[in-house]
């Protein structure tokens, strides 16, 4: 990084700085520190206590707590492994976008882990997570794909259309113009 640059970041963290700070005193920010969310990598005697924190935030329909507690219980490190539990967080995160959520599930269908395998839900699932920001998710749907029949990819490919026809259609119904109108 040149000199202009690392002055550039510099000025940008100052500036930063108090933002930060009123954040964390409780202050209604934009840049709020994720600490204190959803956080399973403690310490174990405040491990059930972070639990029912995150238990908490799921409920109320927060993902990425969805996604932290099905990491948990999917991994068992901390626990017994309990994949009917992770499998049931994954979905909720999965079906509010979360793509993480969504590439663990489509893995989770592709090698039959507490799911019989299934390789056209396995693929749509990591199409859709490497959509909305996975980054692996692809080629993992590369490997799904070299395992699947023809039969299976075109249904596959036909039920991404429809998902992806219904979320361009929610689109323009929702603001009554077409989804690819420039942006106001």
């Amino acid at each position: 990084m040149n000199r202009t640059g690392r002055t550039l970041a510099l000025g940008c963290l100052l500036l930063l700085q108090p933002l930060l700070a009123h954040a964390q005193a409780g202050g209604n920010s934009l840049l709020i520190p994720a600490m204190g969310r959803c956080t399973l990598n403690t310490q174990p005697q405040d491990l059930e206590q972070a639990i029912a924190a995150c238990r908490k935030a799921s409920d109320e329909g927060d993902a990425q707590a969805q996604y932290e507690l099905g990491e948990f219980y999917y991994e068992g490190k901390s626990a017994p492994r309990d994949l009917n539990q992770a499998l049931s967080y994954f979905e909720k995160a999965s079906l509010q976008g979360h793509a993480q959520a969504q590439f663990k599930l489509g893995t989770m269908f592709f090698h039959g882990e507490g799911v019989p395998a299934n390789n056209v839900q396995a693929y749509i699932l990591l199409k859709m997570a490497a959509v909305n920001g996975a980054e692996d998710a692809l080629d993992t749907a590369d490997e799904v794909t070299e395992k699947m029949p023809r039969e299976e990819l075109e249904v596959a490919t036909q039920v991404l259309g429809q998902i992806f026809r219904k979320y361009l259609m929610e689109l323009q119904s929702a603001d009554g113009r077409t989804p690819f109108a420039p942006l106001p």
